[in-house]
């Protein structure tokens, strides 16, 4: 699976040297930066052969085949030249494999869920802004296209969230949702059981957790040097709403591909002001190490407690055999083709028996927005469900900014 290391990205071609640039521009993850229009391109003076290389890197990393990035760049042939070379070429000259051959040629095959086609970002027309405060002034650009009241481009997200319902073919069901629970080993075997409703804010406002790394952005340090102190979990959406993973295991290949899927969708949270956190229960550096930023470039905190882990068991941890819950689950084994499809590499170190999920949390104390709950090994909270939750979000809150103004205000 691609990595979102800005560096894996860039490779040693010809985009390495704006590297600089793009940092100072705010282009500095790797979801942003390939959803990169042909203005924005202009705007820092991109020249022909890096517009290439960045429409080559963007559709190879899709593809999980970024290992070709460099050869193929360096032929100076555009995207759709080198989708019309024939297979004997693509192997002789840039030693592709028969099987990553049909994976580069299947232009509809790719390893990830894309930003939906209807999904873009207006130009951006800099300023003599600081160049610190550039990221900034993105994101404020970006959230202003999303607003319910303009026009043109600024129906894209909600074009966006269409294109996820119908594309997951999913119902909403509410705001706590889990995987079906199927019969195993010919219903010898019963599923365990989970909760029906959504955890108590109280269980979970206090929770202990620590910060492991920063948001990923170009040149960052691996993971945070100095040791942070403790916080209490609300302090993460005191300010901003906030979308938290809970991760089984790091190391496991199911893990990173959900990780992996959920953070390719940052551009739209972003716009719509979601904050993103993975939550560990268990801290073991060199995990955390190979996990970020390749299958998650987002914020990772250390739950010591289990506290989250708990919640979504409503009040302890739910938890799964090996064998019942993998070897004689096929949903399970089902959710590991999945994630193995996508080239995602995988170890066995950790504890990997307690459930993960993800919870959306509002801002301040508003509460829990919605939980999902990992019943079956691999099952991954619907992409369409958590975007229309975190949509539904910022609308909330712009009603009520809308009500709190003057009528004079309004005019």
């Amino acid at each position: 699976m691609a990595s979102f290391s800005i560096e894996d990205f860039v490779g040693d071609g010809v985009l390495k040297e704006l590297i600089p640039k793009l940092l100072e521009e705010g282009w500095d993850d790797v979801p942003t930066l390939k959803i990169m229009n042909p203005e924005d391109m202009d705007a820092i003076n991109m020249t022909q052969h890096q517009k290439d290389a960045l429409e080559i890197r963007t559709y190879l990393h899709d593809r999980a085949l970024m290992q070709y990035g460099d050869k193929l760049e360096a032929s100076r042939k555009s995207l759709p030249e080198l989708l019309n070379l024939s297979t004997e070429d693509l192997s002789s000259q840039f030693g592709m494999r028969r099987g990553h051959i049909a994976r580069f040629t299947d232009r509809n095959n790719k390893c990830t869920d894309p930003l939906p086609k209807s999904y873009g970002l207006p130009a951006r027309k800099l300023t003599a802004t600081p160049s610190r405060s550039n990221t900034i002034y993105k994101m404020q650009t970006i959230r202003k296209s999303f607003c319910r009241s303009s026009t043109n481009n600024d129906r894209s997200l909600e074009e966006s969230l269409a294109d996820f319902k119908i594309k997951d073919g999913y119902i909403f069901k509410g705001i706590v949702a889990a995987g079906p629970a199927e019969p195993r080993a010919c219903g010898c075997i019963q599923p365990p059981p989970v909760v029906d409703n959504v955890a108590p804010y109280s269980a979970i406002e206090n929770i202990s957790v620590q910060r492991l790394t920063p948001e990923y952005k170009i040149a960052m340090e691996r993971l945070v040097k100095t040791k942070t102190p403790p916080m209490k979990a609300s302090e993460l959406w005191r300010d901003k709403p906030a979308v938290l993973l809970c991760i089984r295991r790091p190391g496991c290949i199911m893990c990173r591909a959900e990780a992996h899927q959920l953070y390719a969708k940052k551009p739209i949270f972003d716009a719509l002001g979601i904050q993103m956190f993975a939550v560990l229960h268990e801290h073991i550096e060199s995990e955390i190490k190979d996990f970020w930023p390749r299958y998650w470039g987002g914020v990772v905190v250390f739950d010591r407690t289990m506290g989250f882990f708990k919640a979504l068991g409503g009040g302890k941890l739910l938890k799964d055999k090996f064998l019942s819950g993998f070897v004689f689950n096929p949903r399970a084994i089902a959710n590991y083709k999945r994630a193995k499809s996508m080239g995602i590499e995988q170890n066995f170190k950790g504890e990997g028996e307690i459930k993960g999920g993800l919870f959306i949390v509002g801002p301040g104390g508003t509460g829990i927005a919605y939980q999902f709950i990992e019943r079956n090994f691999g099952d991954w909270a619907p992409v369409a469900e958590v975007v229309e939750i975190c949509a539904r979000l910022k609308n909330q809150q712009q009603d009520e900014g809308d009500t709190s103004r003057s009528p004079q205000e309004h005019k």
